[in-house]
């Protein structure tokens, strides 16, 4: 993984037109609040956000569909996987492995640190 993530930030008039099918939970990065910036001339998001990218630290994490240890596992990421983290709340951070996915929350003490 490079040291920073690039993105095509779309320019001009951003239009969907028709229905658009939502992707089934875990798999796509996208929220009603809240989609990767690579989706926004297919998805409709209230926020578009450019991705940070992180690495799962030295154990193994477990990618949820909701910020809880109940919920379902979306996958097992192996320690070092580069993850791209799009939002943080409590003690949990909502990634993705790419911008098709997967995607899911993995507990923020996961991560590795913050390189300088």
């Amino acid at each position: 993984m490079s040291d920073a993530l690039t993105y095509e930030v779309p320019t001009g008039p951003l239009r969907l037109a028709g229905p658009v099918a939502r992707p089934a939970p875990g798999t796509l990065p996208l929220r009603g609040d809240l989609a990767h910036v690579a989706l926004a001339g297919r998805y409709l998001a209230a926020h578009y956000v450019i991705p940070k990218p992180r690495k799962i630290g030295e154990q193994a994490a477990e990618m949820h569909l909701a910020g809880r240890d109940d919920s379902d596992v979306v996958t097992e990421l192996a320690p070092g996987t580069g993850v791209e983290v799009l939002d943080i709340a409590g003690e949990w951070a909502w990634v993705c492995l790419t911008p098709e996915g997967p995607s899911g929350y993995v507990r923020i003490a996961q991560l590795a640190p913050v390189e300088a």
